[in-house]
């Protein structure tokens, strides 16, 4: 019966609508929808955009590195984005500043099929599988550090993305850039018991993980301030009904009624900021300097430059 009622609550609308005209906001996704988009996607179905008197457009990108340039070129409203690309962009001067956060926990993690490897250090000599160069290499090798090895003493491999697909099929011993809500959870559902170490765990400074991002000249747009209200009702509602919610999600996009997503969306609950428009400033500043250390940004940028915290 609760199930019943929830879902009646979200099919009908939790929040009432005003009765002027919305206004337009357009955010553009990280990726195509999935779990973690959930408290958007909740909010929309609750009418909590519509109950600030907004009229959200939610676009997928179709290329993944567009979303933040479209909002810096004033093109579209709000984008999604990583904490780390964030600090990319500060360096290369773009008008993007974070103004909420969606996931406030890093999903980055190295994943083996191992288990003699009980830490990192157990990576000496292995082969290791990685998609993006750069960061990915800092981050691994911040975790070595932590075990008094090197990246010297690896062997890594650009396994383009494939990251499960290539332990499943041993081409490497581990990988890293596997999501601990995504990649882990597949590997179970293949029937494997993965070793899993998260990178906040062995010296690389926590970070959020996806970020909502304006650009500079309209972060103190009002609209801005109202779907962060919205954001935060969606979360609210997504933690008190998740199973109601999964239910709606699923019937929206019957393409993505799957178990790994819907085990996605349960794994991703706690990972949610619970408040989007909080800001860590402190969190932002450590990992400025862990990106700098490592010489993938050419100058430390002041946090107020490219974040903020709007209420």
């Amino acid at each position: 019966m609760l199930k019943k009622t929830c879902a009646a609550l979200l099919l009908c609308g939790t929040f009432t609508s005003p009765a002027f005209a919305s206004e337009k906001l357009t955010l553009v996704l990280d990726w195509y929808i999935n779990p973690d988009h959930a408290p958007i996607m909740v909010a929309d179905q609750i009418g909590a955009f519509k109950a600030e008197g907004l009229d959200v457009k939610i676009i997928p990108p179709s290329d993944p590195s567009l979303p933040p340039r479209l909002v810096a070129a004033k093109q579209a409203d709000l984008a999604i984005t990583y904490q780390p690309q964030l600090h990319f962009f500060a360096d290369e001067g773009l008008p993007l500043v974070r103004v909420g956060t969606l996931i406030n926990s890093p999903l980055n993690t190295v994943i083996t099929l191992d288990k003699s490897i009980t830490s990192p250090a157990g990576l000496k000599g292995k082969k290791i599988g990685y998609s993006v160069s750069g960061i990915e290499q800092a981050t691994l090798n911040t975790m070595l550090q932590q075990e008094n090895i090197s990246l010297k003493d690896t062997h890594l491999i650009n396994v383009n993305f494939q990251l499960s697909s290539a332990l499943l099929a041993g081409q490497v011993d581990a990988v890293i850039g596997g999501y601990r809500n995504i990649e882990a959870q597949e590997l179970k559902l293949q029937g494997k018991d993965p070793v899993v170490f998260n990178v906040e765990d062995y010296g690389v400074p926590a970070y959020d993980e996806l970020v909502i991002v304006a650009n500079r000249d309209n972060v103190n747009a009002i609209k801005v301030k109202k779907f962060l209200t919205a954001l935060k009702k969606g979360n609210d509602y997504l933690q008190a009904h998740p199973d109601a919610s999964w239910q709606l999600f699923a019937k929206a996009h019957p393409e993505l009624n799957t178990e790994l997503n819907h085990i996605a969306w349960q794994k991703t609950l706690p990972l949610f900021a619970k408040d989007p428009a909080h800001l860590d400033v402190k969190r932002y500043e450590a990992y400025e300097q862990f990106l700098f250390d490592n010489k993938l940004i050419k100058k430390m940028t002041p946090v107020a430059q490219y974040a903020v915290e709007l209420r």
